[in-house]
C-alpha cells in the first residue's frame, strides 16, 4: 500500500469494513483479536493500527514493530478457525502504520476464548462490534450462500397447513405469466414435490418454509412464521392515508400489492403525431420486479416487515435483512445472482413471476429510464434492511419522446446501459465518462465500449474525459419553441418556472433551453436573481 492511499483511507473515516485502533497503550491481544473476528464476520475489511479514533496519526508501538508475518501468525493461532490474513507495514512521516487484511469468513469464526462477534452500525450509525447470536447463524449462512432456510422442512407442519386455493392461484399465475408449463399437469401434490413446497419426513409430507409462504394458509403462517408480514402505505406528506398490514402467503400477497399500486397509477399523456403515448407513474414492470425482490430475498428469520411505501414523489420498497455476501449498493447492477432464498426464488422463477436471468435489477433501472425519470436508488439501505427508491415525480416527457424517437430508428429498444448514458446526458452535458462508470458500475474501457456504439449511430460525441449528446436542438424540438412562443406572446415574458410548468420539464433542462434560445438570439434575459425573466427578442 503507498502512502498517499494510505492517507485517503484514514481521510475516509472509520466504516463497516475499515477499523481504526490507537497503539499507543500498547493495543491489547484481545481488543485486536475481537476486531479481526468482528471485521471477518461480516465481509471483511481492514485495520489501520497507529491511528486514534479521529484519525490522527501515532504509529504503531514498539512491541509491534517487529516482522508483519509475526502479527498474522498471532492472529491466526489465537482465532478459531485460524484466520488468514495478511499484514503489511507503512512508513508515514508521523510513524508507521499496521495495515492488517482480512478476508471475509466463510464460517463463525471466534476468538481462541470463544467471543464470536460480528460488525454493526449503531443507532448513530456509527461501525461497532456485537455478538453474533446462536439464532442468527442459519440467517449468516444463507447470506453466504452455505444455506437455504426456505429449503427447510418447518416442524410440526403439516399438509393440511397448506391451502388448495394457494394451489388454484399459483396454476393461474403460471399461465397468465407464461411460466413453467409442466405445472399445469401436476397435482397440488406433484406440484410441491415440483417446487420444493414439501420434504418427505418419515414418509410424510412436511411444508418447507418455501411451501408455507408460497401456499400456507393465513393461521398457519401466523403460527409458525410470525415474522413474515408485509406493510401497504400511502402518505401524503406526513399524513397516512392506507396503513394496511397482512399476513397472507406471497403470490396472494404479491397480487394484493400490484392491484393497490395498479388503482392508483394515473398517466401522463405524450402525443406523437396524432397517436397518444400513456406514460405511468408507476411501471408495471419495474414495480412488480421490485416488489418481488422484497418479497424474495428478505431474511424471514428478522423480525419486521416488508414495507412498499408510496409517497408523494417516490415509491420506498424496504425488506429487513440486508444485502447478502459480496453484493452492495456500489455493485447491485453487475454482482452474480446469489439469492439469499434460492428455492424460494427458483419458485418465483418457474411461476413466471420474475426475471429467469436474474437480472431484475437492471429492469427496474430500465423501466424507471425509459419512462424518463431518476434512476433506482438503493441509498438508503443498511446492514439491516435493503432500500429501493423509485422516482415518480412527473415525467420528462422531453426525454420520452426523445427516446421512442431514436428506438424508432434503431428499429430496437435501447438497453439500459444506453439508456443510463443517453439520461445523463440530457440532464446535464457535458458528463464525466467517470459519471456514467460510476452509474453503470463497470470499468472505463467497458464504459468507452459504450460510448462508440452510441457514438456510431451518431447519438453522443466524446472525448478523453467526457461525453455530450450531438444534436440537443432534438431536446428542444421546434414544438417546444412554438409552445414558448405562443406563451411569450400571450404573457409578454417567461421565468425559468414557467418554461418547466409549460413543457413538463425540469430545471436543468429548462436551463439549458433557455440559454439556447439566448445564444441563438430569440429571446434575451432581464434581471436578476429572484427577478430575472426572459422577453422576446426583437428582430431587427
Amino acid at each position: 500500500m503507498q502512502p498517499d492511499e494510505l492517507r485517503l483511507m484514514i481521510a475516509s473515516g472509520e466504516s463497516l469494513k475499515l477499523e481504526f485502533k490507537s497503539d499507543r497503550g500498547p493495543l491489547p491481544d484481545a481488543e485486536l483479536l475481537e476486531v479481526c473476528v468482528c471485521l471477518a464476520n461480516h465481509q471483511g475489511g481492514q485495520i489501520l493500527i497507529g491511528i486514534e479514533d479521529d484519525g490522527q496519526i501515532t504509529g504503531l508501538h514498539p512491541m509491534h514493530l517487529t516482522h508483519p508475518n509475526a502479527l498474522a501468525a498471532f492472529i491466526a493461532g489465537r482465532t478459531v478457525p485460524p484466520l488468514s490474513v495478511s499484514v503489511e507495514f507503512v512508513q508515514l512521516p508521523e510513524g508507521i502504520i499496521g495495515v492488517v487484511n482480512i478476508p471475509a469468513a466463510r464460517q463463525p469464526t471466534a476468538t481462541s476464548d470463544g467471543k464470536l462477534i460480528v460488525r454493526f452500525l449503531d443507532v448513530h450509525n456509527k461501525p461497532g462490534c456485537r455478538p453474533l447470536y446462536p439464532y442468527e447463524l442459519p440467517s449468516w449462512k444463507a447470506d453466504r450462500g452455505q444455506a437455504d432456510m426456505t429449503a427447510m422442512p418447518v416442524a410440526e407442519a403439516t399438509w393440511n397447513d397448506l391451502d388448495p386455493l394457494e394451489f388454484a392461484r399459483l396454476r393461474r399465475l403460471v399461465e397468465e405469466n407464461r411460466g413453467d408449463s409442466v405445472l399445469l399437469e401436476l397435482s397440488d401434490e406433484g406440484v410441491a414435490r415440483a417446487l420444493g413446497l414439501v420434504a418427505d419426513d418419515n414418509g410424510k409430507l412436511r411444508p418447507t418454509l418455501t411451501g408455507l409462504l408460497v401456499a400456507g394458509k393465513e393461521a398457519a403462517l401466523r403460527k409458525y412464521l410470525p415474522a413474515h408480514e408485509i406493510a401497504f402505505q400511502v402518505l401524503h406528506g406526513s399524513d397516512v392515508k392506507v396503513n394496511e398490514f397482512r399476513r397472507w402467503p406471497l403470490l396472494r400477497a404479491q397480487e394484493w400489492l400490484m392491484q393497490s399500486i395498479q388503482v392508483r397509477n394515473e398517466e401522463q399523456e405524450l402525443m406523437i403525431g396524432s397517436a397518444r403515448v400513456g406514460i405511468p407513474r408507476y411501471d408495471p414492470r419495474g414495480m412488480r420486479e421490485a416488489i418481488n425482490n422484497a418479497l424474495i430475498h428478505r431474511d424471514y428469520s428478522r423480525l419486521g416487515a416488508t414495507h412498499i411505501q408510496i409517497h408523494d414523489d417516490e415509491v420506498v420498497i424496504s425488506n429487513p435483512g440486508g444485502f447478502v455476501l459480496g453484493v452492495s449498493p456500489d455493485n447491485v447492477l453487475i454482482a452474480s445472482p446469489h439469492p439469499r432464498n434460492p428455492l424460494l426464488a427458483d419458485g418465483f422463477k418457474r411461476i413466471g413471476l420474475v426475471e429467469r436471468s436474474g437480472r431484475g435489477v437492471g429492469i427496474i433501472y430500465h423501466s424507471q429510464l425509459q419512462n424518463g425519470r431518476m434512476p433506482p436508488s438503493y441509498d438508503r439501505s443498511t446492514t439491516n434492511m435493503v432500500t429501493i427508491t423509485l422516482d415518480t415525480q412527473p415525467a420528462d416527457l422531453g426525454f420520452v419522446n426523445f427516446i421512442l424517437d431514436v428506438n424508432r430508428r434503431r428499429d430496437r429498444v435501447l438497453q439500459m446501459s444506453e439508456l443510463m448514458a443517453l439520461w445523463l446526458a440530457w440532464k446535464e452535458s457535458p458528463v464525466a465518462i467517470t459519471e456514467l462508470s460510476r452509474h453503470l458500475q463497470i470499468d472505463k474501457p467497458a464504459t468507452k465500449a459504450l460510448l462508440i456504439e452510441l457514438v456510431n449511430f451518431g447519438l453522443v460525441q466524446f472525448g478523453r474525459q467526457s461525453f455530450e449528446l450531438i444534436h440537443k436542438e432534438r431536446k428542444s424540438s421546434t414544438d417546444s419553441w412554438q409552445m414558448i412562443l405562443s406563451l411569450l406572446e400571450e404573457e409578454g415574458r417567461i421565468t425559468r418556472r414557467s418554461v418547466m410548468e409549460t413543457l413538463n420539464i425540469r430545471e436543468k433542462q429548462a436551463e439549458y433551453l433557455l440559454k439556447n434560445w439566448v445564444e441563438e438570439g430569440k429571446i434575451k434575459l432581464e434581471g436578476k436573481g429572484r427577478s430575472a425573466h426572459y422577453t422576446l427578442k426583437l428582430r431587427k
